[in-house]
């Protein structure tokens, strides 16, 4: 992974880590991220609360608590 890869996968995690957390929805901090598609990410929290975040057809911000 070179340097600008890393800085974007640490951005993007606390980008989602902070998402998760205007939801009032329990996280503390994004671990691991992968995109699953354009604007669609899964997300495990260091918690062990896995998420997925995606922006809907309206263009709104969506959380969903996964298994």
């Amino acid at each position: 992974m070179n340097k600008r890869t890393l800085v974007l996968a640490q951005s993007l995690k606390k980008d989602l880590t902070a998402v998760i957390a205007l939801q009032g929805l329990p996280c503390g901090e994004v671990v691991e991220a992968t995109e699953q598609a354009k604007d669609d990410y899964a997300a495990t929290c260091k918690d062990g609360n896995k998420y997925r975040v995606y922006m809907n057809a309206e263009g709104r911000v969506v959380v969903e608590k996964r298994k």
